[in-house]
């Protein structure tokens, strides 16, 4: 595994500290990372105080260095697979088509073409009349255009709004409509279902896309309305190359100039907008490089896959181009050899040595090792589950051994380069966590929401350890405040509550939402922002999440279970694919609602008597003896993590149907919508509660 060699041991100090006492009764003191316990920091540098600061600096710093790398579709190839399913309680077989794209190799712009195309574009949105008073908004899949399009609003003081490539129409509407956005930036793909919402959004007179459209949907969307202009984004920048630079200037952002509307998943509602400001952004990269900068190096890549309209991409991104870091995008689908066809898959091609993902991602990984694992028989599995023990235990050279031997072929499957990693974006299983700094490479946690700009809290790779999201981010001070009804106190030995805070990187408030920004129970009068997670501070000054306040439920006993900690923890189980746990206020214990890992399942119940493990994943959810194995490993994996009785699973609803948000049942950051699951499953809950 490639070592972390930028290390800086002792930088840290004592992690965070104390810097104000308690502001009122039941909470706690305000604490601050070390490194920025006399000041938060509000900029990298002198001089940088806004987005199109960055871009202009990482073009006279980094020049002609490769800045953004992306690969063309040279073809898609089309295979068909037989699937089986229940409808109305009998067994259907669809045929159903599988696309796989044909990639080329990276291809880069540089430093210098990056602020030149954002020019470009610039000039292009002022020449069709958007203004600084407008709205622009991007619904696209990330990629470089994403990025471009970004800077170019930022550069002329336009304020971005966020939309997810994956939201329905009734999602999009909302997005276009609450901002009232002039215009949008969007993919080929996805123009059909802008063309059913245009209608709808009396705002948008400008549609500019990348790729290649049918005429007749061009045709369809200028029919909409004779005052929507469509454009493709090479056009575009044509338009702004004929166009003098010398406008630009006027239309410069200041720091207080919002930069991004960006809309949150909207797990419990319409998506909310939240304001950023060109300030906040900048706030977050100079905390970001104060605590990480010395592990960013030129050596090191990144790959961008995660959607720009989550606000951890966004500022990851934001950070490496400050850095003078490589970026190359890739897609979900394409990651890996497997997805892809005639080619290798981003990871392979593009080698990145830095990488940050969310939880489902790095879960997914894990289980599909250990699929490799078991498909290679007995031997190979004993040779690497011993490789795994020599190097957890750190045997004295054999742990080596282990390492570029046996280990060696796992890694080669990312690209082999890789040597930091970053989880964030929900809670990571102490198990997966672990499993993959011993097998893979080491994942560091963070902590973070949209109203932070992405971050809260970072565990630097000096401070290393499981079960922690690191130290507050020198832009932010961080207070907990008492959940007395569970027992969370500011008082306790380690002390805990609700973490509440304040800072040059966090949002004053949503957009158009005065009900939220004029709420205490969410913004205070003395500028604390209240999360609704529950933290714990440790020994060594980092901060852990223990669970969400509105995710505490009170059982029959009178205890508190938080559903989410649960959750992270059963999803560890390799016959797990995803998982909502739910609980009743008159219910001893939670139950589950579980998507089985199906690769998993099915080799696990060769060894089950009784059961055809070759049936349809449909069949076998409605097998009792395949919800008794499932039960039966998520309370091995509970009660390996030191679970009380009442937080071991009662009983599992198994379903082959997989959760979209096509279908509702998780947002479009792949969140789960705990309510709609819940109302879905409301029959079987019902049940498995009466037979017990």
């Amino acid at each position: 595994m490639p070592a972390v060699h930028t290390l800086k041991p002792g930088y840290f100090g004592k992690g965070s500290v104390e810097t104000g006492k308690a502001e009122g009764p039941e909470e706690g003191p305000i604490r601050r990372s070390a490194i920025s316990s006399d000041r938060l920091v509000t900029q990298p540098f002198e001089g940088i105080e806004t987005v199109y600061d960055v871009v202009e600096y990482a073009a006279r710093t980094h020049g002609t260095r490769k800045a953004l790398g992306w690969r063309d579709v040279v073809d898609i190839h089309e295979e068909e697979k037989e699937v089986k399913k229940f409808v109305d309680g009998k067994e259907v077989t669809e045929t159903k088509k599988w696309k796989y794209f044909q990639l080329s190799d990276y291809k880069y712009i540089n430093f210098i073409e990056l602020k030149e195309a954002v020019s470009e574009i610039a000039r292009g949105l002022v020449e069709i009349g958007v203004t600084s008073d407008d709205v622009f908004n991007i619904f696209a899949q990330t990629s470089v255009n994403w990025q471009l399009m970004a800077h170019a609003c930022g550069s002329i003081s336009t304020t971005i709004a966020t939309a997810y490539d994956t939201l329905g129409e009734s999602g999009l509407t909302h997005s276009l409509n609450e901002p009232e956005c002039v215009g949008l930036f969007t993919n080929a793909e996805l123009l059909p279902t802008l063309h059913k919402v245009l209608a709808n959004t009396p705002s948008i007179k400008f549609v500019i896309y990348d790729g290649e459209p049918s005429d007749t949907l061009v045709s369809g969307i200028n029919a909409v309305r004779e005052s929507i202009k469509v454009i493709s984004l090479d056009e575009l920048r044509a338009l702004g190359k004929s166009q003098p630079t010398e406008p630009l200037k006027a239309r410069l952002p200041k720091p207080e100039t919002m930069a991004c509307i960006m809309y949150t998943s909207g797990s419990t509602g319409p998506p909310k907008g939240v304001c950023i400001t060109h300030a906040n952004l900048v706030a977050s990269v100079g905390a970001v490089y104060m605590l990480l900068g010395h592990h960013l190096t030129y050596d090191d890549t990144y790959l961008a896959y995660l959607p720009l309209a989550h606000v951890l991409e966004y500022i990851v991104e934001l950070i490496m181009l400050f850095v003078g870091m490589t970026s190359g995008y890739g897609r979900v689908k394409t990651l890996t050899d497997a997805s892809v066809r005639k080619c290798k898959g981003d990871l392979a091609a593009f080698q990145p040595s830095i990488m940050v993902g969310v939880p489902a991602v790095w879960e997914t990984i894990r289980k599909g090792i250990v699929a490799k694992v078991n498909a290679g028989g007995s031997v190979r599995k004993s040779v690497f589950n011993g490789a795994m023990s020599l190097k957890k235990n750190n045997v004295p050279v054999l742990a080596q051994v282990a390492d570029s031997v046996v280990l060696k072929s796992v890694r080669a499957a990312t690209g082999g380069r890789l040597r930091i990693t970053l989880s964030g974006g929900a809670a990571l299983s102490h198990e997966t966590q672990k499993f993959l700094d011993t097998a893979l490479v080491m994942i560091l946690q963070g902590y973070g929401m949209t109203e932070s700009c992405g971050m809260c809290a970072i565990l630097p790779p000096e401070l290393m350890r499981y079960s922690s999201v690191g130290l507050p981010v020198p832009s932010i001070e961080i207070k907990l405040l008492d959940v007395k009804d569970a027992g969370y106190l500011s008082t306790n030995k380690q002390p805990q509550g609700e973490v509440c805070i304040r800072g040059p990187s966090v949002t004053k408030g949503y957009y158009k939402r005065p009900d939220l920004n004029d709420d205490e129970t969410i913004f205070t009068k003395d500028g604390w922002f209240r999360t609704g997670d529950v933290g714990q501070w440790n020994e060594d000054g980092t901060l852990s999440l223990i669970d969400r306040v509105k995710n505490l439920v009170k059982l029959q006993g009178g205890e508190y279970i938080a559903l989410e900690r649960l959750e992270s923890t059963y999803k560890a189980c390799n016959y797990v694919g995803n998982i909502c746990v739910h609980a009743t206020p008159d219910a001893k214990q939670p139950v589950a609602i579980i998507i089985p890992h199906e690769v998993h399942l099915r080799h696990g119940l060769q060894n089950v008597s009784g059961v055809d493990s070759t049936r349809s994943l449909s069949e076998l959810c409605h097998d009792p003896k395949v919800a008794e194995l499932v039960l039966k490993e998520c309370n091995a994996v509970g009660k390996k993590n030191g679970f009380k009785p009442m937080e071991i699973l009662q009983a599992v609803i198994l379903t082959p149907e997989e959760w979209t948000p096509e279908n509702g049942l998780v947002t479009a950051a792949q969140k789960i919508q705990r309510n709609k699951i819940a109302k879905e499953f409301a029959k079987e809950i019902e049940q498995v509660y009466k037979e017990q």
